[in-house]
């Protein structure tokens, strides 16, 4: 009887050990990285059973205001934190924390396929997003309005976007802002007139991606991965990994998946564009 209880208790103390050991954490944020963090996690378990890791999306803002508030152990973000964003880190006692960039995206701006619209420069899409171009036929298209798609502001698509392509200025006060990613393609694909903006990794058939000219019109560049990973096409961004010095032990594991090559074959894999 005595040997019995020796064992069981060795038995649970094992189990709880295993238990303890189990690595838990959350990671959060953009949505443009939402399917590639989906897509590293699946397969980081299928190596690792001992990991339990959640992902979410949101935006990018969503997720920095988790990692400041402690309720995700990851923020995946499709831009840089910004300055008041690292404040209020600092604020909350966390100004040690990791900026990793794990990925490449080229963004891609989306019409209808019925749309006959096929190239736009800079300066035409700065038109289009910030409502000073309202009709097709302004930019060689047909008689129909403009019907403007943008992530909602909590989204570093569109932080990214306004940055890069509307040099600062405002949306349309028209734009018809959206919660998620996926939403824009949708819209789009249902409307005629519609124009958006997505990460290249959420292009379907059912939407035309524009070739884009940032020489006002001497040459036009499609995005894909090929042209972002020669730098020929203009608007591609880096994806970022923030986390917090202090949670590193518990975190870096996964990161160094995601950098490895076998993670960014999956990066690839997924329409995104490798590291290296």
């Amino acid at each position: 009887m005595k040997k019995l209880t020796i064992a069981l208790a060795l038995l649970f103390s094992i189990v709880g050990f295993a238990q303890a050991q189990k690595l838990v954490f959350k990671i959060k944020g953009s949505d443009t990285c939402l399917p590639l963090s989906q897509k590293e996690v699946e397969e980081y378990m299928k190596k690792n059973p001992n990991a339990s890791i959640t992902v979410t999306g949101g935006g990018s803002g969503v997720g920095l205001s988790a990692l400041i508030s402690g309720t995700t152990d990851i923020a995946q973000s499709s831009r840089k934190m910004k300055m008041d964003e690292k404040l209020k880190m600092q604020e909350a006692g966390k100004s040690a924390f990791k900026e990793v960039i794990i990925a490449y995206d080229a963004l891609s701006v989306i019409v209808n396929p019925a749309n006959k619209v096929s190239k736009l420069t800079r300066e035409q899409l700065e038109g289009i997003f910030t409502g000073k171009i309202k009709n097709w036929k302004e930019v060689g298209g047909d008689d129909l309005n403009i019907v403007v798609y943008s992530r909602e502001s909590s989204s570093g698509t569109y932080d990214f976007f306004k940055e890069h392509v509307l040099n600062n200025k405002n949306y349309a006060k028209t734009a018809l802002m959206m919660p998620a990613t996926g939403a824009i393609v949708q819209s789009v694909s249902q409307t005629k007139g519609a124009i958006g903006y997505v990460g290249i990794a959420y292009m379907e058939n059912t939407v035309k991606a524009i070739e884009v000219s940032y020489d006002k019109g001497k040459t036009f560049v499609k995005p894909n991965i090929d042209n972002a990973k020669n730098k020929t096409y203009p608007i591609v961004r880096p994806l970022y990994y923030y986390y917090l010095n202090s949670a590193e032990t518990k975190v870096k594991p996964f990161v160094d998946f995601i950098l490895s090559t076998e993670g960014q074959k999956i990066v690839l894999k997924e329409g995104y564009v490798p590291i290296k």
